[in-house]
């Protein structure tokens, strides 16, 4: 593969963001939706700065940023809310509900991968193509690789979050919200949608109307994800 040659600004790294994410956790009451999404992305996070000091990254420089750009979008995201302003539709829906009731914890952290998988990632693969002056293509390993740490990662999320078998049966409507979303389909569209907003580049008013509709299409998801359920 074509390697990408910029070197990464020092202001963002991959300890930077986890720290930003411990702290954010600490912060926050444990059942927050907010917090219970932001364990399970610190995981995340943790298992790739792992996976990138081990060299399992082709060009490691490309993962870190990567991942940084990825990070501080959901980062900016929180940021945005806090300071009571609107974040990006993607992620108003688990900033509305994340203290109701009705929300068990797993969908708080599937209202929040869709809404980082399917928005921020198309947009972090084209923040790390202008940051280090390559194209989608150079990136499509570490996309690759980071996208299965993420779907290896999905089922022991649902393990931790998942009530027990005799608390979840065929009839709770939470098993068929688990069945409409899939961690594998968000990564693979949300490579084509980086890729189309890469060719758009050119086209500022097109490609900022294509992002516009990609948010509100991924805000729909996650209100979905987010039905309040019965106990």
């Amino acid at each position: 593969m074509a390697h990408c040659e910029q070197v990464i600004s020092a202001a963002g790294t991959v300890d930077t963001v986890i720290s930003r994410m411990r702290s954010l956790g600490a912060a926050l009451p444990a059942r927050d939706g907010v917090a219970v999404f932001n364990r399970v992305y610190l995981a995340v996070t943790e298992a790739v700065d792992r996976h990138i000091d081990a060299g399992g990254f082709p060009d490691a420089r490309a993962a870190i940023a990567l991942d940084v750009r990825f990070a501080e979008r959901y980062l900016a995201a929180v940021e945005t809310a806090a300071a009571e302003r609107r974040p990006p539709a993607c992620w108003r829906p688990l900033f509305q509900f994340r203290r109701h009731p009705g929300v068990r914890p797993l969908q708080f952290a599937l209202a929040g991968i869709n809404a980082h998988i399917g928005h921020d990632l198309a947009l972090a693969v084209v923040d790390t193509c202008r940051t280090l002056d390559c194209e989608p293509v150079d990136l499509e390993d570490e996309f690759d690789r980071v996208g299965d740490l993420l779907v290896s990662l999905e089922e022991r999320i649902r393990e931790d979050l998942m009530p027990g078998p005799d608390l979840l049966q065929i009839a709770d409507p939470l098993t068929h919200l688990l069945g409409a979303w899939s961690l594998e389909r968000a990564r693979d569209a949300a490579w084509t949608a980086a890729r189309a907003l890469w060719a758009l580049r050119r086209l500022p008013d097109v490609a900022g109307e294509f992002a516009e509709r990609l948010d509100t299409a991924v805000g729909f998801a996650g209100r979905m994800l987010l039905t309040p359920l019965p106990g």
